[in-house]
Parts: C-alpha cells; structure tokens; sequence
C-alpha cells in the first residue's frame, strides 16, 4: 500500500508542477518584452487634484518576466527528471494492466 500512496503523492507534484508551467508560460506569452508600457494609476493629492504614478515600470516588468522564464526553464528540467524517474519504474506487463502494490513491492525485493 505504501507504493501507491508514495506514486499517488509524485504524481500529484508532477500534475501541480505541470500546471505551474503552463500558468507562466501562458503568462510570459501574454506579456512579451517589446510591449510593455509603464503601468501608471492616478493618486489623489491634498488639494483634491490627481496625479500620475508609475506602479510597474517597464524595466521592472520585464525582469519579473525575465525571472519567470528562469523559473520556468529550472521547473521544466525538474518536471522532466520526475517524468523519467515516473517512467523508469513502471513495468511493462502483458495488456498493458497496472501492478497492484504487492506485485510492485514484491519486484522492487528482487531488484
């Protein structure tokens, strides 16, 4: 029982790491570097008039996307590490059937 919930635990790291990229990816795609403006909100002054203020500057967003496609790349290496580790202990059987824990308890003594 304790390979299933050991398998059951990686592939839910796997599929939360998985939806992690795509999330980043999806957001570096929607922000390419070349149009980025400097996101400005007003602010109320004392005297009741308004005021522009840079919130985000370009140079500031572009690092903060530059960081996530760092981030992106070392999670990517990592998720395929995890993937071939995944792949390197299922054993193939005949009609493509799934062991059950015993069996794959049993294997993992003999090896």
């Amino acid at each position: 029982m304790m390979a299933v919930k050991k398998n059951t635990y990686i592939n839910t790291e796997l599929d939360w790491a998985e939806q992690q990229l795509s999330s980043w990816k999806e957001y570096v795609d929607a922000n390419p570097l070349h149009t980025l403006e400097d996101r400005i909100k007003w602010k109320e002054t004392k005297a009741g008039g308004a005021m522009p203020m840079v919130i985000a500057s370009i140079e500031s967003q572009g690092k903060f996307v530059q960081e996530t496609m760092k981030n992106y790349l070392a999670l990517l290496k990592e998720v395929d590490v995890m993937r071939e580790k995944q792949e390197a202990k299922k054993v193939e059987t005949r009609g493509g059937q799934e062991l059950g824990s015993m069996a794959e308890e049993f294997l993992k003594g003999r090896g």
